[in-house]
């Protein structure tokens, strides 16, 4: 079987000593790490911790189209 790789947008920041960011479509779930590449770590296990269905009422960022 073969899973394609995906890219999600995220926002990140340095923060003094720490690295904070959260993923453009889960805005409301921030994470941190001492350094950038902990960071994206971080980013990935937050994505697939709130795509798993296991978390209940997660909130998303989405667009809409209107006229």
């Amino acid at each position: 079987m073969f899973l394609a790789m995906e890219s999600k947008k995220y926002v990140y920041w340095q923060d003094e000593e720490m690295w904070l960011g959260y993923l453009e479509e889960f805005s409301d779930y921030w994470t941190q790490a001492e350094t950038e590449a902990e960071l994206k770590e971080n980013l990935v296990d937050l994505y697939k911790e709130l795509t798993s269905g296991q978390i209940p009422n997660v909130r998303r960022v989405a667009e809409l189209e209107v006229l």
